[in-house]
């Protein structure tokens, strides 16, 4: 029996909640809506080995690169094995990756996390031998080395297997120990950026004026939607550390654009504050056509002759729910009212979304639509 969905696909129940706003008129912090120039991480990448697994490393005939570095990384220790057949399974090249304060000093250590590069069944047991990590300028910055942590596993027969997580890739704990400093001075610095994360020109003037308001001078100026230049006068009472440390802390409202947020594939619908809507009318129905196939077999007498067959038989019957008739929102509701007036309706997650995308179509929703 196969069943279509007209109009509205029905697929299942949920709820529109409605956030309480009342709290974002209090204000924001300046550090929870925007990044400082200089504070920021910065990432690192190295190539290296781990071993010591229990056979469930790279096959050297399949992964050309781990039987290369493998015969490379043993002539430095004065072994040499060109020419071999090597034919171990207890090594496995992987990929090495950490994120790099930009105030890390000489000897800090960092977390790194390994991921297996070749046919490697699993990084349980490994020991990661020590990695150069480099930066996105070519030097090397941090070495990393050590036991390796998955968090999952994989174990089977010949008839069977079971696995869990992802076991070809995992983290060692301040396994990276750092070389080298980025040499960034931020409290020798007399001018520097503050960068939105959320752009916008309301925002972007708004944070400027509660700089300037708290100091009592035209310290910042809104370059842009996402950039805020703030200056550090001569006479300033301490560095730029003090500075951004009092500015962090001062409260703004920001502003946001009308939005509305749909992901299609989970039902998830989110609406902005600002969103509305013009004067429309709205009307939901489902309709069902049911087609089921029920074949018959045909079949002669013994002595009459012919062939046996299957006769098609189809049932086809169609039927209408009845609508909730057409709902009015009225022009310029806020989010509060026109969620209400689409709970009104009785909708699924899956109905809102094809009805907000009509508004839209008709011209009548003042906001932007985003679908995931």
């Amino acid at each position: 029996m196969v069943q279509f969905k007209g109009v509205v696909f029905a697929l299942f129940a949920g709820l529109v909640l409605v956030f309480p706003l009342s709290s974002a008129f209090a204000g924001t912090r300046i550090k929870d809506i925007a990044d400082i120039e200089g504070i920021r991480e910065n990432q690192l990448v190295g190539y290296g080995l781990v071993v010591g697994l229990d056979g469930t490393g790279d096959s050297l005939r399949n992964a050309p690169f781990t039987k290369q570095s493998l015969e490379s990384m043993l002539e430095r220790l004065g072994v040499n094995t060109r020419g071999a057949n090597l034919n171990t399974d207890n090594v496995a090249a992987v990929m090495v990756t950490a994120n790099l304060s930009g105030f890390a000093m000489q000897g800090s250590r960092v977390d790194v996390t390994v991921s297996a590069m070749g046919d490697s069944e699993s990084l349980q047991g490994g020991q990661l031998l020590v990695t150069p990590l480099m930066g996105a300028d070519g030097e090397i910055y941090a070495v990393a080395q050590g036991q390796i942590a998955i968090g999952g596993f994989s174990a089977g027969g010949d008839a069977a297997a079971i696995s869990q997580g992802v076991p070809t890739a995992g983290r060692i704990s301040n396994g990276g120990i750092v070389e080298r400093e980025t040499g960034f001075d931020l409290a020798g610095q007399s001018s520097l950026r503050l960068s939105l994360r959320n752009p916008d020109l309301t925002t972007a003037r708004r944070v400027a004026g509660a700089i300037n308001s708290y100091a009592g001078l035209p310290l910042a100026l809104a370059l842009n939607p996402t950039a805020i230049r703030l200056t550090r006068p001569p006479n300033w009472k301490g560095d730029m550390i003090s500075l951004l440390a009092d500015v962090e802390q001062l409260r703004v409202e920001p502003d946001l654009p009308a939005k509305v947020v749909i992901d299609e594939v989970s039902g998830v619908i989110v609406m902005g504050e600002n969103v509305r809507v013009s004067t429309v009318a709205i009307a939901q129905g489902n309709l069902t056509i049911t087609i089921e196939e029920t074949p018959q077999v045909s079949q002669p007498g013994a002595f009459a002759g012919g062939e046996t067959t299957v006769v098609p038989r189809t049932n086809v019957s169609v039927e209408e729910e009845k609508g909730t008739g057409l709902v009015v929102v009225k022009d310029g509701v806020a989010l509060k009212d026109l969620v209400g007036g689409l709970n009104a309706l009785g909708l699924t997650p899956r109905d809102m979304i094809t009805i907000l995308q009509s508004i839209k179509a008709a011209g009548a929703l003042q906001a932007e639509i985003e679908v995931l």
